[in-house]
């Protein structure tokens, strides 16, 4: 700021999932690497304190197995975003997002492009450029747009980063999961075309699903916020919570309820929904749902959306749950994953 210099930051969801993460790091370095003679610097920005990097296990993972070191990484509260755009230097792009949390409304105007792979909710005036196509992973849009430029840019670190985050997110390209689309499988050929030393891709997606799925040692506390979403209304705010444990085991955690009344009271969401997912020998998920909030009228009407949703229907059946204060749900739908379900939420709120 007392320099006068320009930022453009590339800033990914607060899930700062895997995808959100290398979408970021790999867009930010194609914009400084083919931007002509550019005023601002390119800035990648994990959007979640350094403190919470070691809970997205997969991340931390394939960043640390491709050489890249936590210490090059910046974090949400290692840059002063509000205070930049302030003093009119900052200019933003979205990627794996393109609705930015109430906390960061202030930021709306400084939104240059949108690249994203969720169902638009609402549309940007010029200039921002969007690019909102329904695709597995936002790192295929980022792939193709880099695929897309002056040959020689990609390299074999970004090459494999994309590579893990597209397996990764579309469950090894298994039709099972739900979620691959054809532009997803031509993007690994052509990263496995244009790279072909990189690793097998059974290989790649068993390692970063075991390193995922590892949540030995988390406390509730901390399983809860490892991939975490807020929802909120002019009244409530209610967290969604990807939990990557059978819905079972997650119920049974000593102290669980104790535990959810403190993390919601502690940050001020009226409830939480945790969506649970676990594989088979396929990468066939299945998915359960527990809807929390001592609130009874809030945790009806959350209840009833998700019970009545149509688009998609989730199919849900009751599971018994050993608190009052917790409904529980097998999920027939599995291929509806928490993007589709989020929308459903949002509409209740």
């Amino acid at each position: 700021i007392q320099q006068h210099r320009e930022i453009h930051v590339v800033m990914g969801n607060e899930a700062c999932d895997l995808d959100s993460t290398v979408s970021a790091l790999a867009l930010a370095y194609f914009l400084a690497q083919t931007s002509p003679a550019p005023r601002a610097a390119f800035v990648p920005v994990l959007n979640v304190p350094r403190a919470d990097f070691a809970l997205r296990t997969e991340t931390a993972f394939l960043l640390r197995d491709r050489g890249v070191p936590p210490a090059s990484l910046i974090f949400r509260d290692e840059i002063d975003l509000r205070g930049l755009h302030h003093a009119g230097l900052l200019s933003l792009t979205l990627v794996d997002h393109h609705v930015l949390p109430r906390a960061d409304a202030g930021l709306e105007e400084a939104v240059v492009e949108v690249l994203d792979h969720r169902p638009l909710e609402r549309e940007r005036g010029a200039p921002c450029q969007v690019t909102v196509e329904q695709v597995g992973s936002c790192a295929t849009l980022v792939t193709e747009r880099i695929l897309q430029g002056p040959p020689g840019v990609l390299d074999r670190t970004t090459a494999a980063l994309l590579h893990g985050t597209i397996l990764l997110d579309c469950i090894n390209l298994s039709p099972a999961g739900g979620k691959v689309t054809p532009r997803d499988v031509a993007c690994v050929a052509l990263l496995e075309e244009r790279f072909p030393e990189l690793p097998a891709r059974d290989a790649v997606f068993a390692a970063l699903q075991a390193a995922k799925f590892d949540v030995t040692g988390l406390t509730t506390e901390q399983m809860l916020r490892k991939d975490l979403k807020v929802l909120s209304s002019d009244e409530v705010v209610v967290a969604i919570s990807g939990v990557f444990e059978d819905l079972e085991t997650f119920l049974q955690r000593p102290g669980l309820l104790q535990d959810l009344e403190a993390f919601c009271q502690a940050r001020g969401y009226a409830g939480l929904v945790a969506m649970t997912v676990s594989f088979n020998q396929r990468q066939e998920p299945t998915r359960k749902l527990a809807v929390y909030s001592p609130q009874e009228p809030l945790r009806s009407t959350l209840c009833r959306a998700l019970e009545e949703a149509t688009t998609p229907s989730l199919l849900l059946q009751p599971l018994p749950s050993p608190w009052p204060s917790v409904a529980a749900y097998a999920q027939g739908n599995a291929v509806a994953a928490r993007k589709k379900v989020l929308p459903i939420l949002r509409a209740a709120l």
